[in-house]
């Protein structure tokens, strides 16, 4: 699937929920590394705080990320959400690795979520990640995820 067929149909509302998936350039595993995975983790923090948006849940896979974002209530892009923290998280992180390039594919999958979607649910499958990718055996053993529902 193309860039341009994932954007097609996005619409960006305040207050809205998206379910959010991006993968690093080339499915390169650059999270396997602690410092690298916590400049990542940090900069969610920063993200929320800046723009005013909750990322509900989330969690940090070696090779791509998955979030539970709802956006604030000042009209913002959904695009422009992510373009932020995917740049950020590239800058810091090119910089501690020292090197350049590409560290994040240029799309993203979103979901919006329907008012009747258990947000509980969609948690539990985000942060159940690391298990099914047998990383873990129990996901108190993996540092790179929060959620306000678990």
């Amino acid at each position: 699937m193309s860039w341009n067929d994932l954007r097609k149909g996005r619409f960006s509302q305040p207050k809205a929920e998206y379910f959010i998936t991006f993968n690093t350039h080339n499915r390169q595993d650059i999270f396997t590394n602690y410092k690298i995975a916590q400049l990542f983790c940090k900069q969610i923090v920063i993200n929320e705080q800046k723009h005013h948006r909750k990322w509900l849940t989330w969690v940090l896979m070696p090779d791509h990320f998955h979030g539970l974002l709802r956006l604030g209530e000042k009209e913002i892009l959904l695009s422009k959400v992510i373009a932020e923290l995917k740049g950020s998280t590239a800058y810091i992180i090119n910089a501690e690795l020292d090197r350049k390039g590409k560290l994040w594919q240029t799309s993203f999958y979103d979901h919006a979520l329907r008012k009747e979607e258990s947000r509980k649910n969609i948690a539990r499958y985000i942060v159940a990640n690391p298990l099914r990718k047998g990383l873990v055996k129990d996901i108190k053993n993996y540092p790179y995820w929060n959620s306000i529902y678990l």
